[in-house]
């Protein structure tokens, strides 16, 4: 099999480190071949705290992939998360440079340059410079200025910046791996592109994330990202309250918010018992699955309340006519659309992400949203090198230049 042809991503989170591999067909289609998943216990709310146990839970994701797709995988784009992820919004403005005015590749190039000029303080790092609409002799709504003339363009961004210590954790645990890194993506920004219909990223939506330590928020609109924001808070929280209020293990609450979590309390009829192994191997007691959901019902309130106050920050001027579309596994939990949609005020529903190949039903969960967005994204870049190229921020530039370095020395 080609291995121009070979895409991979990489979701490393909390949780759970997944790996997906697929293929790029000649028609531009992206069959999912490959998918591995391994605990992870390297990280905290999506910072890396332990790299060699990330690099350990990253190495059997992908060799599992590996074998199920019967190719080897040597470098994967990797997502990016944690609550020192933070986004502003900036413009560039350049004189067109060709004597005829046709907006060139190096013209595109050079006013991306420009609107990443920004202040920044020495421990932040740029991690994407993403291109909202360009405007050509002051009229806008342009997507791809490329071809067109004009005198002056102009591009209203969204810049994405993180922690650099964060980002060398992450770049470090995956070169232990044994991988290289294709590119760093922001793991809100993946899950969009895997769950969005065409017609949402138009008109306008916000994606949640709920994922194990972090929950991740993406304002989409005009088909790019308007604002991004990570909050420290996940399913795994939800776990914990429940290990401390029915007094029993952590896996085994685990197993309990899996197969009887619900988030809406009033909706659950007072017959419905669940049995709890307790603490120390005693005899199991038995409660109400009533009394389950209001141990969860407070938490889950928390987060939606927290990413209403985010949404609210952005300050975004225009409508959301798509909504909110909830994912990662934190999202399965009944009842959930519904606290959502009557604390964010707007339409909610699941996002599940879409693909084809043999392993697409394998990949059609919530949970496996950031992974495949991964693969998605990567395919893009595929599809279009040239213009990925042009694309590319300073810091990519720079991360390419150090991995050539890296692989002269060893």
């Amino acid at each position: 099999m080609p291995k121009d042809n070979i895409v991979a991503g990489l979701d490393i989170g909390t949780t759970k480190v997944v790996a997906i591999v697929a293929e790029v067909t000649l028609e531009g289609r992206l069959n999912i071949i490959g998918l591995g998943e391994t605990p992870s216990g390297g990280l905290r709310k999506g910072i890396i705290v332990d790299i060699e146990n990330t690099a350990r839970a990253i190495a059997g994701a992908v060799q599992q992939a590996e074998r199920m797709s019967g190719c080897q995988v040597h470098s994967a784009y990797v997502g990016l998360t944690g609550p020192h992820i933070s986004s502003i919004n900036n413009r560039g403005v350049v004189a067109v440079a060709g004597e005829d005015g046709e907006i060139s590749v190096a013209d595109v190039d050079r006013v991306l340059q420009a609107a990443r000029v920004i202040p920044l303080p020495a421990e932040r790092r740029i991690i994407h410079v993403l291109p909202r609409q360009y405007i050509v002799d002051g009229y806008d709504g342009v997507m791809d200025p490329i071809g067109m003339y004009g005198s002056r363009l102009e591009v209203e961004t969204q810049i994405v910046t993180a922690a650099g210590a964060a980002v060398q954790n992450i770049m470090k645990s995956v070169q232990r791996a044994g991988l290289g890194v294709d590119e760093l993506v922001l793991s809100p920004l993946a899950s969009a592109g895997a769950v969005l219909q065409q017609a949402e990223k138009e008109l306008g939506a916000v994606v949640v994330d709920i994922g194990g330590g972090t929950t991740e928020i993406a304002i989409i609109a005009q088909g790019g990202l308007w604002f991004a924001s990570v909050l420290p808070i996940g399913s795994e929280h939800i776990t914990s309250d429940l290990a401390v209020g029915l007094r029993t293990p952590i896996v085994q609450a685990e197993i309990i918010k899996k197969e009887h979590g619900c988030v809406l309390a009033d909706n659950i009829p007072d017959n419905q018992v669940i049995e709890v192994p307790p603490v120390g191997g005693k005899e199991k007691r038995r409660i109400t699955r009533k009394m389950l959901a209001s141990i969860i019902e407070p938490r889950v309130e928390e987060i939606f309340t927290l990413v209403r106050r985010e949404i609210n920050a952005a300050q975004f001027q225009g409508l959301l006519p798509g909504g909110v579309v909830l994912t990662g596994g934190g999202a399965l939990l009944e009842g959930i659309t519904r606290m959502g949609a009557e604390i964010l005020a707007m339409p909610v529903r699941l996002g599940w992400p879409e693909g084809s190949g043999g392993l697409a039903d394998m990949v059609a969960a919530p949970a496996y949203a950031t992974a495949a967005g991964l693969v998605n994204y990567g395919a893009r870049r595929l599809a279009h090198p040239q213009a990925a190229a042009a694309r590319e921020t300073g810091w990519e530039n720079f991360w390419s230049r150090l991995k050539s370095w890296w692989h002269e020395l060893f």
